[in-house]
């Protein structure tokens, strides 16, 4: 699947325009960065690849992108709920008998480091637990377009150095990867970089 972003332009009401003249196009082979100084427009451009805002001038195109994921930056829990219910809940939701669904929630939970807390409630992980809990919940709902906001923004730089690496791995999985960051380990952890403070008339902005 890819998304195609054609002369993409947003503003809100009669502001400034945040970004103009993106022409890009993200394949589901490629992890993106999403870069630029606060107020560029980084969750904007979130919402536009979502399809949940509509954009003041051009188009997006989303070839074969029926689901999204979307990880905020603040990590959202049930807080009694265990780690192996957060993740076995989107392979139950989609028809997945219980017992297959802890175990692959528990497959899923190992490749993210987080064997140790299977069982403990999300209210005593740590930011770096939680935040790979989300990344993890996020893949078990099988998104074609998984979406990721400043994910180290609020983690001390020995917790991000793990969210990172996390994030490094999330190639190769047929998903198209877009993470809104300010972090240069993120950045770097990315094959990709779109920087919007580079989105003027002449400079889409697309970086390797």
């Amino acid at each position: 699947m890819h998304i195609t972003l054609a002369d993409l332009g947003h503003r809100f009401a009669d502001a400034p325009f945040l970004f103009r003249h993106l022409d890009l196009t993200l394949t589901h082979d490629m992890t993106y960065a999403l870069t630029g100084p606060s107020g560029s427009g980084k969750s904007t451009l979130l919402s536009l690849l979502a399809g949940w805002l509509r954009p003041t001038e051009g188009r997006v195109v989303r070839d074969c992108a029926a689901r999204t994921a979307w990880v905020l930056q603040n990590p959202h829990g049930v807080a009694r709920r265990t780690a192996l219910d957060h993740v076995a809940l989107p392979f139950l939701a989609r028809g997945t008998p219980h017992r297959r669904a802890s175990t692959q929630a528990r497959d899923l939970l190992a490749e993210f480091g987080l064997l140790d807390v299977v069982d403990s409630p999300f209210a005593v992980l740590s930011g770096g637990e939680a935040q790979r809990l989300m990344l993890a919940r996020a893949l078990a709902y099988a998104p074609d377009l998984l979406l990721v906001d400043e994910p180290t923004a609020q983690l001390d730089p020995s917790t991000a150095a793990v969210v990172n690496q996390t994030l490094n791995g999330l190639g190769g999985r047929e998903i198209l990867v877009v993470i809104a960051t300010h972090d240069p380990a993120t950045r770097a952890a990315c094959t990709t970089t779109i920087d919007l403070s580079r989105s003027t008339e002449s400079d889409s902005g697309f970086s390797s």
